[in-house]
């Protein structure tokens, strides 16, 4: 007979594998669930570097995972950061069309915000200036319900929860080798411990991928890695911003453009763009990891992706570049922004799936094999449908031990 470590192993301790744990063991108390996270703490990369917003559901396409667990996750995470004393604020925001070519997405949005019940004010140019006296705009759209939270304090507070509630969180394990014989599930981490499981999900977020490939599974895309570059405005420069302002995005891609947040620290944060990176946490643009590198060069995915948006990629890299080039961009929305005012602030990092023929997964991906879970594209709005997710991958897992 079999002795087991455990009931369910979770690989990733950013903010869906901790949601995920925490919502097994509201789901099916007594059951025993490990997560290992080769960091030193939670929330390390995705879950901990990013511009801290809870997003709406406005841009996602009506009846997907992101809409769905987009919209209910919003106001889940409101009332979890209010239950657990953790900052946060309903600050709604404005997306701002520039330009008239911009117009039309802009009334699509509000369009889409509807299906999604989601609640829209339309703004003139006038109406501009009573939530944001400084910034321009032909047109722009008032969202109420998005707001600003602090991710990586959310993640450390679901860790906390699930250990209470008799999970194990265990830092600074990675897992180098996977292996499953008939109901059991072994992984090796690098310093050779060894846990046998009953059952094993996958959210290693950046190295989801990597780790489907670890068990045997092919996951059908690759983690590309974006790098997303912030600034920040100078203390003396703050009050140009009150809230939260977004361009229009570009419907073709997942990214939603270079925008103005105020944080739960009163900064404010301005970006990011999206850039190839050349390391999966390449964090700093002189970062390279060849193995990382060459996964991504050798993925006929990457090439078709480079061909069919290579100008918009140029555009991008461009403004990573030139200081100058990007605060142009931002000038569009906020015209008295200059480069001086622009301090740099630590980059982010995006795992996003992209198929074998170029196209990026616009929606969360769950995948499953015998005894796992793994999700496989869980980049923004993650964080914001924490709580959702964790309990759809809680239901997946929680079947596979029936």
């Amino acid at each position: 007979m079999v002795a087991y470590d455990c009931d369910v192993l979770v690989i990733g301790g950013g903010i869906v594998g901790l949601s995920t744990a925490y919502a097994i063991t509201r789901a099916a108390p007594g059951t025993s669930v490990v997560v290992l996270e080769k960091e030193r703490g939670p929330a390390r990369h995705q879950s901990g570097r990013n511009s801290g917003v809870i997003h709406s559901g406005i841009y996602y396409q009506p009846g997907s995972y992101k809409a769905r667990f987009a919209v209910r996750g919003a106001a889940e995470m409101v009332k979890f950061c209010a239950e657990h004393g953790l900052r946060h604020e309903v600050t709604g925001k404005l997306i701002v069309a520039t330009e008239p070519a911009e117009l039309p997405r802009l009334h699509a949005l509000v369009q889409r915000g509807r299906q999604n019940g989601i609640p829209v004010r339309e703004l003139g140019r006038a109406q501009i200036a009573e939530f944001e006296p400084r910034v321009r705009g032909l047109a722009a759209i008032h969202v109420g319900t998005t707001g600003i939270a602090d991710f990586a304090k959310v993640a450390a507070r679901l860790a906390e929860l699930a250990e209470d509630a008799g999970a194990s969180v265990r830092y600074g394990a990675e897992v180098r080798r996977i292996g499953r014989r008939g109901e059991t599930v072994a992984v090796r981490t690098a310093e050779g411990s060894v846990l046998r499981a009953r059952a094993l999900v996958n959210c290693a977020g950046l190295h989801s991928d990597r780790v489907a490939r670890l068990a045997g599974v092919d996951p059908g895309i690759r983690i590309i890695p974006f790098r997303g570059e912030f600034y920040e405005l100078a203390p003396g420069r703050t009050h140009l911003v009150r809230g939260l302002v977004y361009p229009v995005p570009d419907p073709a891609f997942p990214f939603l453009g270079v925008h103005l947040t105020r944080g739960v620290d009163g900064q404010v944060h301005i970006g990011p763009n999206a850039v190839p990176a050349l390391a999966r946490e390449g964090y700093r643009r002189r970062t390279i990891r060849p193995a990382d590198l060459a996964t991504t060069l050798g993925y006929p995915g990457t090439w078709q992706l480079a061909r069919r948006h290579w100008r918009y990629g140029a555009g991008e890299i461009h403004r990573s570049l030139s200081k100058r080039a990007f605060t142009e961009a931002v000038r569009r929305l906020l015209p008295e922004v200059t480069p001086e005012d622009l301090i740099p602030a630590p980059s982010g990092v995006r795992a996003q799936a992209v198929l074998p023929d170029g196209t990026l997964a616009d929606d969360f991906h769950f995948a499953r094999s015998p005894r796992m879970v793994h999700v496989l594209n869980a980049p923004s709005p993650a964080a914001t449908a924490s709580l959702p997710i964790g309990r759809e991958v809680a239901r997946r897992i929680l079947a596979e031990l029936r």
